[in-house]
């Protein structure tokens, strides 16, 4: 990996026409788009204008190779990723594959994005498991308390790897210790961490782990990735299946095959046919973070916010929200003050778009970001603080 180089980025910055016009800091809801995510996107519908081939094979290489690129971001094997439309298809598998009892408790932060907890609602319906909240301290995830919430009938700890409205950092690899010592299995949203924070999957002990991509990784919505531990997959259930889950070779001229194998690998969860608009704007935009590496990635943004924190640190109309310990930050800062929902309207009236979470204005700063997006953000601060 090449070690950080600010004038890569620069020229990164080039690949994204907004920032001629708006300065974004809400990569943590949604990204704008690189040009080369736009003309994947635009060359297959100039394709489907033509009408003259046909791009199923197009489809089928490019989920062919993606789970081989996000092996190299999330440290899995290719075998065990599979392709999901959002960070919720990942949990869904947790909720409905893993082989929980009714009764088995499920461990949530009283402070989750809802989609845990209601996509575990919904496994409590249909299988009897008891989603169980651990309450938080300071608003951020509690590992005493979560110790203190075990019991014999605990069964997974389901959780965040950074949380969306102050950008905490969990400290997956202790929280993975414990789920191992008390058998219980380990399931991560890692949408407010993938392509920004350094992450393996492997060595953390994470059983699944599920994330959308429209966020920092820069793809289109409707994207997501999703990873099953190899030693847990003769584990799971089968809730649904389609045909895309049996291997086919990309063999289409003979589909009276009704005797084929599904995968053994995590593609055996994948769902039906896929939208190739998403998957080659997916697969541009996946390489944009592998060419400049996650972790340049992580400093970059950390030394924007850094800007911005010093400045924050020094006015006292301005209170930082978020941990600034090194091992709980992310490329999430926020802060608060008087009158913080007009703040927030001053600045989009001033072209600077983030948005405003549980009393806090949320900035995100990503790889297309620079510090004259921070200065022209402080200068907004500075005259609504006079």
């Amino acid at each position: 990996m090449s070690s950080y180089d600010p004038g890569r980025f620069a020229e990164a910055r080039k690949l994204f026409p907004h920032t001629d016009s708006v300065t974004y800091f809400n990569s943590a809801s949604f990204c704008p788009f690189a040009t080369p995510v736009a003309d994947a996107i635009k060359n297959n519908v100039d394709l489907r204008l033509a009408a003259d081939q046909d791009d199923t094979r197009l489809t089928h290489e490019t989920l062919e190779a993606l789970p081989r690129k996000f092996a190299e971001l999330i440290g899995g094997r290719p075998e065990d990723i599979g392709l999901g439309g959002n960070t919720s298809f990942g949990l869904n598998v947790a909720a409905f594959a893993l082989p929980l009892k009714s009764g088995d408790e499920i461990l949530i932060s009283d402070i989750e994005f809802p989609s845990a907890l209601y996509t575990f609602k919904g496994a409590a319906i249909e299988r009897g498991v008891k989603p169980k909240l651990v309450k938080s301290h300071n608003r951020e995830f509690d590992i005493d308390e979560f110790q203190k919430a075990v019991t014999k009938r605990s069964r997974a700890l389901v959780i965040s790897s950074v949380q969306f409205f102050n950008g905490y950092q969990n400290d997956l690899k202790t929280l993975g210790e414990i789920c191992r010592a008390n058998d219980m299995y380990f399931v991560v949203d890692g949408i407010q961490g993938l392509g920004i924070e350094p992450i393996n999957v492997s060595e953390l002990g994470i059983d699944i782990f599920t994330s959308g991509c429209q966020k920092w990784m820069l793809a289109p919505q409707g994207t997501g990735v999703y990873y099953v531990a190899e030693k847990l997959q003769d584990e799971l259930g089968q809730p649904w299946a389609t045909w895309h889950e049996v291997d086919w070779q990309m063999d289409f001229s003979d589909l009276f095959k009704y005797e084929l194998s599904y995968h053994e690998d995590a593609r055996r969860w994948q769902m039906g046919y896929y939208s190739v608009l998403n998957l080659l704007g997916l697969d541009a935009a996946v390489d944009v973070i592998l060419g400049l590496g996650v972790s340049n990635i992580q400093q970059h943004n950390r030394g924007l916010l850094d800007r911005l924190a010093s400045y924050l640190e020094e006015n006292p109309a301005f209170t930082i929200t978020s941990n600034m310990q090194p091992k709980h930050r992310s490329s999430i800062l926020t802060f608060t003050c008087d009158g913080f929902e007009r703040l927030h309207k001053e600045l989009l009236k001033h072209k600077i778009v983030c948005v405003h979470r549980e009393g806090s204005i949320r900035v995100s700063a990503h790889l297309f970001n620079d510090e004259s997006d921070i200065d022209r953000l402080i200068a907004i601060l500075d005259a609504f603080a006079d």
